[in-house]
């Protein structure tokens, strides 16, 4: 009877473990390891939850607190995001284990992107070196030095990759652009690097026609970052003097869109009804950017007829006055 109880003691002890997998395996096929969620449980009770519970030797008794709200750490962003494969120690130091924690530990450097994904041959084709370049350049470092790193854009707890992954246009935008106003209209964040007022994006954009339209179909760095045609997304982010202002860099037949938002979809054949910039149509309709073939012969024939019209409408006018004042 032993036995039989052991034996079922492991057949339950294996289905769970598959059933905790088949749960955290995410649409990307990635399974996280039964270990990696159990270790990462024991920080998440903890920075997964709005408040925690800490055994206070003092008074001899359990006490909750409030958690720090900039140490919350969604368990299911977490899971969903680029990083959900990695222990919590695999970038904090390993120190975090024993609670409380040492206050020292506040002081350790935070990695940077570099740190786990230059000079490896596995990342080489994302060209991280070169966006990490790009981004030196930008105004947002060019400014504020070490101050601005990659994790003031790219949370590396919950930043996932969309514009190569993503087949939905509009959530990529939505996303992207999330992360610029994660500070431009978050004063708190804002002021961590600057002492200067937060500006009103609506207000430095009220030239912009129509800025719900814009907004929900570009991204920022549209406007707002130098061209690279190396690198998926452009890091170079300019001086606001520099930002793309005139309609025609967009709404063209060489919309620059087409080397910033519409990168990798981009194809110059023609569909079947004439129209050019075929994948910028699959999306949306870019005033002047997708242009028809077919109707543009057509309103050339029509404005034809309408000078010819009028040609010969003057011509019988000259030509009955005339014979008038016979």
């Amino acid at each position: 009877m032993k036995t039989i109880n052991e034996f079922r003691f492991v057949v339950v002890l294996i289905i769970v473990l598959m059933a905790t997998s088949f749960v955290i395996a995410q649409e990307d096929d990635t399974v996280i390891d039964p270990y990696t969620y159990e270790q990462n449980e024991t920080c998440l009770q903890c920075h997964g939850q709005s408040s925690y519970f800490y055994y206070n030797e003092v008074v001899e008794r359990d006490i909750k607190k409030r958690m720090n709200p900039f140490f919350i750490v969604d368990s299911a962003e977490y899971y969903d995001a680029n990083h959900q494969t990695f222990l919590c120690i695999d970038c904090h130091s390993y120190e975090y284990e024993e609670f409380p924690h040492s206050g020292q530990l506040r002081m350790e450097p935070k990695f940077g992107c570099l740190d786990c994904h230059a000079g490896d041959e596995e990342y080489a084709k994302y060209k991280f070196e070169e966006i990490d370049d790009e981004f030196h350049k930008s105004v947002h470092s060019s400014k504020h030095s070490e101050d601005f790193t990659c994790s003031m854009c790219h949370n590396p707890h919950t930043y996932k990759i969309n514009a190569r992954t993503n087949e939905n246009m509009a959530d990529f935008i939505l996303y992207d652009n999330e992360i610029c106003l994660t500070c431009h209209a978050e004063i708190s964040k804002y002021q961590l690097l600057t002492t200067m007022d937060n500006p009103s994006v609506l207000e430095t954009h009220s030239w912009l026609p129509n800025q719900v339209l814009h907004f929900k179909n570009v991204r920022c760095i549209e406007c707002h970052t130098e061209i690279n045609n190396d690198i998926l997304v452009a890091h170079n982010v300019l001086p606001k003097e520099q930002a793309v202002k005139l309609c025609v860099e967009c709404h063209s037949k060489d919309s620059r869109l087409l080397a910033s938002l519409y990168k990798y979809q981009f194809t110059d054949e023609r569909s079947n009804l004439g129209f050019s910039n075929k994948a910028m149509l699959d999306e949306a309709y870019v005033i002047g950017a997708n242009r028809n073939y077919y109707l543009n012969a057509l309103s050339i024939v029509m404005f034809g007829f309408v000078l010819l019209a009028l040609f010969i409408h003057a011509i019988l006018r000259i030509i009955i006055n005339y014979k008038r004042h016979e």
